[in-house]
């Protein structure tokens, strides 16, 4: 996404923030959101049927390279999603999106700051970066 993007974006949940002002009820929606997001995926799962979780310990071997062993770590999530999931998990995403950038807003921190920091500190600290 460009920065302009971004910023528009920022300034659009700046305008339309009414609301939930106060940071603490902005917390509580990121929060609210994620577990939102979380139930869109379980009902996905669980109700739709159409994306399924196989899970099973993930097989880590030591003497080989960590570009080797990516190439045999399992996401655990199968299928794809339906066109109705998607729309929903993808709302539900954006949400998270919209009370994030307000929380960045009420603490006068910039969005494109913030993904341009996360993606210096990825292409720093590579594949250790949530080690």
């Amino acid at each position: 996404m460009e920065t302009r993007n971004v910023d528009d974006f920022q300034n659009q949940v700046s305008e339309l923030l009414i609301r939930h002002r106060s940071v603490l009820d902005v917390m509580s929606k990121v929060q609210e959101s994620a577990a939102r997001i979380n139930r869109s995926l379980t009902k996905a799962i669980t109700e739709c049927g159409c994306v399924e979780v196989v899970a099973k310990k993930q097989s880590y071997d030591p003497s080989k390279s960590l570009q080797e062993n990516k190439q045999h770590l399992d996401t655990h999530f199968s299928g794809h999603m339906c066109e109705h999931c998607r729309d929903v998990v993808t709302a539900e995403l954006g949400k998270n999106l919209f009370y994030i950038t307000a929380l960045c807003n009420i603490a006068d921190i910039k969005l494109a700051d913030v993904i341009q920091k996360e993606s210096d500190r990825l292409n720093t600290l590579g594949v250790f970066n949530l080690s």
